[in-house]
Parts: structure tokens; sequence; C-alpha cells
């Protein structure tokens, strides 16, 4: 199986479970890995045969950026769950930093691996 990848994809968005976090955007920044054969877009050269990153991604921004949730998880699972729906892969790692979260920290975040049922 091959891998496609996105690293530190940057989104402004809502999140959080404080009243302060409500108040603002943050940046989240994600790392997506997708499991899936290459071996058709290679041969042929064509994108309709690729898992586009670029659509991917577009993706991810929209539904991170249309309505906030609170907990990181949260948001996760929402998009695990799109990418194995709209998406040729047949498993999705993703993982998202909160840079903003905890001062005392570079950074913070949840890391999840979804397979395709």
């Amino acid at each position: 199986m091959d891998k496609v990848y996105i690293s530190q994809l940057h989104v402004e968005t809502i999140i959080g479970v404080y009243d302060f976090e409500k108040e603002s955007k943050q940046s989240l920044y994600f790392d997506i890995e997708m499991l899936t054969d290459i071996s058709a877009a290679a041969q042929s050269d064509d994108i309709n045969f690729a898992l586009d990153y670029a659509k991917v991604s577009e993706r991810v921004i929209e539904h991170a950026t249309a309505k906030p949730v609170e907990l990181l998880e949260t948001l996760l699972e929402q998009l695990a769950a799109i990418i194995l729906a709209e998406f040729n892969t047949q498993q999705v790692t993703i993982k998202v930093s909160k840079p903003a979260a905890v001062p005392a920290a570079k950074t913070v975040g949840v890391e999840i691996t979804r397979v395709k049922s």
C-alpha cells in the first residue's frame, strides 16, 4: 500500500472548551497520511486516478471552519469519517497540533488512525 500525505496544513478556526477560545480563531496544524494504491495514477499520469491531496486539503479546511466544535477529538473523528467516505483511501492517520493551547508547551494535539470498514 502506498501513502499520500499532507504535512502541516494550517487552518484558522474557532475551537475549544473555554469561553475565551470561542471568541477568536486559533491556529491548528494537520498532518494527514492516507493509504492507497497509486499504480493506476502512476501508469496513466492522470489526476482522476490519484488521491488528490489538494482536494483533501480543501475539504479539511472547509469542514474545520464550517461549524465550531469544542474538542480536537471530535474534529478528528469527523475528518477521518469524511476522508474515508469521500476519497480513495483505505486508512487515514490524522494528527492535529494546537500550538497556543498550553503556554509552557510548543504544541499539544491528538493523533488518530481509522480504517475503512
